[in-house]
């Protein structure tokens, strides 16, 4: 990560499909983790999950399709894929945080959006059912932990004590408690350190005032961070734990739809497809996206580039349910959610479809 926590790299422009807004608010009661765990669409009589995947996408078809920064829109765009796709796209939400994509679940105005997989945990947690129907494994971090201006935390064992800014929803959260509990800091009632509980677009402003001591930032806001406050102290703290999933998911009302699902399983191949062009196509993507469309330098382009994980589009998710489960149970071991079993936030219906769509090298 070097190269983009110099100080000369990016700007303050929000870039990640993971550039999460919100927290979600609100207590989950014990009815929404019943309807969370039906299958889909039995209460309408609607599709189930037990049922074969529809193929026949009756004209007229449309999905709105959720994701950050224009991301699915311009890859899709750019690739040629659109004219490719067998149904219309009605919109392209520019939604990433996990809160926000949530809602618009609720207001029966997305039907398919790309998240990190902490969102459909939440989800569950409150009573909206949503499942998962496509899996990108990563590998490397993208996050980091930024400290305060004068600040003399240099270590994860250094948080003990400290004030770190906390967002329970989103994958920051998940990320600082996993940190957490690798350095062998009790989180728990705040034990050894003081979560502070906040939204992610509030962890700037509070690291700047001097709110929280700590504060889990994506690597595109580091450069930006530091040029303001690395003289005064301010320092970067890298970690090894990993976001480990890149997720597509959908209402559970949506995948009672027959056409919907249709709809649904024919674009998530496009979407793994839409993955490796990225990343087969680096000086294309830097020039085109990040360049003309979110206003960065090439080479800060090849900077984001050069951070990016390999798409892995694994023929089974076993490795992506392990994951979520373990992230369950570190929420649950700190009173955030209440524990649950993990694979009820995935439609396997949909597995081995990324897989089958892209060459061998991006499949382990």
């Amino acid at each position: 990560m070097t190269d983009l926590f110099q100080t000369s790299s990016l700007g303050t422009q929000a870039l990640s499909r993971r550039r999460f807004l919100g927290l979600l608010g609100g207590a989950a009661a014990a009815a929404g983790f019943a309807a969370c765990s039906s299958s889909s669409g039995a209460a309408s009589g609607g599709l189930k999950t037990t049922d074969p995947l529809p193929t026949a996408i009756p004209a007229g078809t449309s999905l709105a399709i959720a994701s950050g920064s224009q991301l699915q829109e311009l890859t899709f765009r750019y690739s040629g894929l659109l004219s490719k796709l067998p149904f219309k796209v009605s919109s392209w939400p520019n939604l990433s945080a996990g809160p926000d994509v949530i809602n618009a679940f609720r207001a029966h105005s997305v039907d398919v959006a790309e998240n990190a997989g902490i969102p459909p945990i939440q989800a569950h947690f409150q009573g909206t059912g949503a499942r998962i129907v496509a899996v990108n494994l990563t590998r490397r971090p993208i996050y980091a932990f930024a400290t305060k201006p004068h600040s003399d935390i240099r270590s994860v064992a250094d948080f003990k004590g400290k004030k770190l800014a906390f967002s329970q929803g989103q994958a920051q959260g998940v990320v600082l408690l996993r940190a957490l509990k690798a350095a062998g800091l009790d989180y728990k009632k705040n034990k050894d350190v003081h979560l502070i509980p906040l939204t992610s677009n509030q962890f700037l402003p509070a690291l700047q005032s001097g709110q929280v001591d700590i504060a889990p930032l994506w690597f595109g806001q580091i450069p930006s961070y530091l040029e303001q406050y690395e003289k005064d102290g301010a320092r970067i703290i890298k970690t090894d734990v990993i976001d480990r999933l890149d997720i597509l998911w959908s209402p559970d009302e949506v995948l009672a739809k027959p056409d919907k699902v249709a709809a649904i399983k024919a674009y998530v191949p496009y979407w793994a497809q839409g993955l490796v062009w990225v990343y087969e196509h680096p000086a294309q993507w830097i020039h085109d996206y990040y360049v003309k469309s979110q206003g960065l330098t090439k080479e800060q382009g090849k900077g984001v580039v050069a951070l990016s994980s390999k798409p892995l589009l694994p023929p089974k998710w076993d490795e992506a349910l392990t994951w979520e489960q373990e992230t369950v149970d570190l929420l649950a071991e700190g009173g955030f959610v209440k524990k649950f079993d993990a694979s009820v936030l995935f439609d396997r219906r949909f597995e081995g479809l990324t897989a089958a769509a892209v060459p061998e090298t991006y499949r382990s």
